[in-house]
């Protein structure tokens, strides 16, 4: 009995042990292995935490409103004129950018009207291919011109046939063929005796065509006096200064802009405008009265019609105003209190024509004239 007591009071005694331990003593320890023992407990590897990433932050913008830009209203098309006068152009390709010109210089002006009638491969040496001489009549008597404005040659750069034989470019027969066919397409276009442009050709980029259109020129000019009509000459305007061919130069407003296209022979838009241009200051020249009531472009060119003064005008001269006023009252009276007549001649004419001098003022630092002293 004594044995059981004291089992059973060390049993009492290990419980009331194990129940004051804290919680932590409880747990059973792990036992090391030998491979621990020996070198230790391997460090457990931490694992990095995935990183957090952070969602953009919308933005919500205001939405801008569209801009309007003011456009400059296009100007009403302005009706031509029941008895408008006509403008017939006529020729090759040039000829065609040559009235897309026109078209524009004389769209404001009611009194003028240009008519287009031209085909861009037809020229003067293969009439088989297109005749002008034999369709030039017809398309006045369609058109009823007032003016008829031919350009044409830029294809002409070819052999011809003469009396049945093919001669070569400016060789002697064939120049005078050309001229003949020249002459007569200009008496053509006078028909009536009406005015009549023949515009000349332009410089190209090829230094060879350049030289031929500048022969050619020459054939138009001498034809086209011959028949009583005006030869108009554009070759400054698509040239340097030294007279070499330029593709980019001055437009009708001096600024510099593309005038030929990337072949070296067409015209860009502004080229048009500006081929036009030198032809419609003889078209206003010649129908004044019609170009007069365009309200539109003709207040800019009316200075480039210089016309000469009918008949010599007095001039007036006026003594200068005295620089010292010792009144200082601002008088508008001039010194010597009247005017000088002339005689319409200026200082320079009288030079020129009859080698007079006019004498200097007097007092001033070249009056060299002596004042005669009165003997007794």
């Amino acid at each position: 009995m004594r044995i059981v007591r004291l089992g059973l009071t060390l049993v009492a005694g290990v419980s009331v042990v194990v129940t004051a331990l804290p919680a932590g003593a409880q747990q059973r320890k792990e036992r090391k292995t030998i491979l621990e023992l020996l070198f230790g407990k391997p460090k457990q590897e931490e694992v990095a935490p995935e990183p957090q990433i952070k969602k953009p932050r919308t933005v919500t913008r205001k939405k801008k409103q569209a801009t309007t830009v003011a456009t400059k209203p296009e100007p009403a098309a302005i009706e031509k004129l029941p008895d408008a006068k006509v403008v017939l152009v006529v020729g090759d390709f040039i000829a065609g950018s040559l009235g897309e010109g026109l078209v524009a210089a004389f769209e404001a002006t009611p009194g003028i009207v240009v008519e287009r009638r031209t085909n861009g491969s037809s020229g003067i040496v293969r009439e088989d291919y297109y005749n002008w001489p034999a369709s030039l009549p017809g398309l006045i008597a369609e058109t009823k011109p007032a003016l008829v404005v031919l350009s044409i040659g830029a294809n002409d750069r070819q052999q011809m046939s003469v009396a049945g034989e093919k001669e070569k470019f400016r060789s002697e027969a064939w120049t005078r063929e050309y001229e003949a066919r020249v002459e007569r397409l200009a008496m053509l276009a006078r028909d009536g005796g009406k005015p009549m442009m023949w515009i000349g050709m332009p410089a190209f980029q090829s230094s060879a065509m350049t030289a031929d259109m500048t022969t050619l020129n020459n054939i138009y000019r001498a034809g086209v006096e011959k028949a009583g009509g005006e030869f108009v000459d554009i070759w400054d305007g698509f040239v340097d200064e030294n007279g070499k061919f330029v593709i980019s130069g001055s437009d009708i407003n001096g600024q510099q802009v593309r005038l030929r296209g990337s072949d070296g022979i067409n015209f860009t838009k502004a080229g048009k405008r500006k081929l036009a241009f030198y032809v419609e200051k003889e078209i206003r020249r010649v129908l004044g009265d019609a170009a007069a009531d365009g309200p539109g472009l003709q207040g800019d060119l009316k200075d480039l019609v210089v016309t000469a003064p009918a008949e010599d005008t007095e001039i007036t001269k006026t003594q200068p105003i005295s620089l010292a006023d010792p009144a200082l009252d601002g008088g508008t009276a001039l010194l010597g209190g009247a005017a000088i007549k002339g005689n319409g001649k200026s200082l320079r004419e009288k030079l020129v024509e009859k080698g007079e001098i006019a004498d200097a003022p007097l007092g001033r630092v070249d009056d060299f004239r002596l004042n005669k002293i009165a003997t007794p």
